[in-house]
């Protein structure tokens, strides 16, 4: 479990005793639906990508079914490859076997977009939210959130034209997002290089992109950055893009 320091953000209270989290709103009366709803935040900690994406798929579900709020699951996966709608295993430069010697994983998705990588030292962000048809304001939404979360580090950093993602410069990438949408609910999501080890990109050309170089806030900053510190400012960013602005939030342990 992990657990987080105690802080006030905005009217939202973080307290580590528990990984559920329900993002509720105190006014009655609030009808905004889609991604202005209120989302409860889980975090899995370290997860199995395997046992992670079962888990998107059983909240998706239930939040496609209304059994369940709307949901943003936060993990840390072992290093793993992934490849999207577009496939993308001409742009993974070694053999898989190379690959599963060193004890990573490999999967087939239905995310878009191209190969990726996780593994440690990167927070991994799954919104599963009823966004309807919005996949593409959805997408520059989830840029948003991190754009702004980066900025109160004193990075400064922008959305990726035509290609989901954030930037730094030009050609500096620190964040990939892949997204599918299914019964107008979204899951997959985003990948945030905290102190990632950069060198397993260098195994694949990362979603494609032959111009874009991965970096990591660790890198930028030239400090250590942890996922404890990092969670809950992403946490507060995606209050502010995605929940109604103006109504006071509260965030209620259940």
């Amino acid at each position: 479990m992990i657990c987080y320091r105690k802080a006030f953000l905005f009217g939202v209270t973080f307290d580590g005793s528990t990984p559920w989290y329900n993002l509720g709103v105190k006014e009655q009366g609030v009808k905004e639906q889609g991604m202005n709803e209120p989302f409860v935040v889980r975090d899995l900690g370290i997860l199995d990508y395997k046992e992670a994406w079962a888990v998107q798929l059983e909240t998706h579900a239930a939040v496609a079914e209304g059994r369940d709020s709307p949901t943003l699951l936060l993990v840390e996966h072992p290093p793993v490859i992934t490849f999207g709608r577009k496939g993308g295993r001409e742009n993974l430069l070694v053999k898989e076997d190379f690959l599963l010697g060193k004890g990573f994983s490999l999967y087939d998705i239905e995310r878009g977009g191209d190969i990726t990588y996780h593994g440690p030292g990167q927070l991994v962000g799954y919104p599963i939210f009823k966004v309807g048809r919005s996949a593409r304001d959805f997408l520059r939404k989830i840029e948003e959130a991190l754009v702004q979360m980066l900025k109160g580090y004193g990075l400064e950093t922008h959305g990726s034209p035509g290609y989901a993602g954030v930037i730094l410069g030009e050609t500096l990438k620190i964040a990939s997002i892949g997204v599918a949408i299914k019964r107008d609910v979204s899951f997959h999501g985003f990948a945030l290089n905290v102190h990632t080890n950069l060198n397993h990109f260098n195994y694949i050309v990362p979603c494609g992109l032959t111009d874009k170089t991965m970096t990591s806030m660790t890198e930028q900053l030239g400090r250590s950055i942890t996922l404890d510190e990092v969670k809950p400012k992403v946490v507060e960013a995606f209050v502010n893009v995605f929940v109604a602005p103006k109504e006071t939030r509260d965030l209620v342990i259940v």
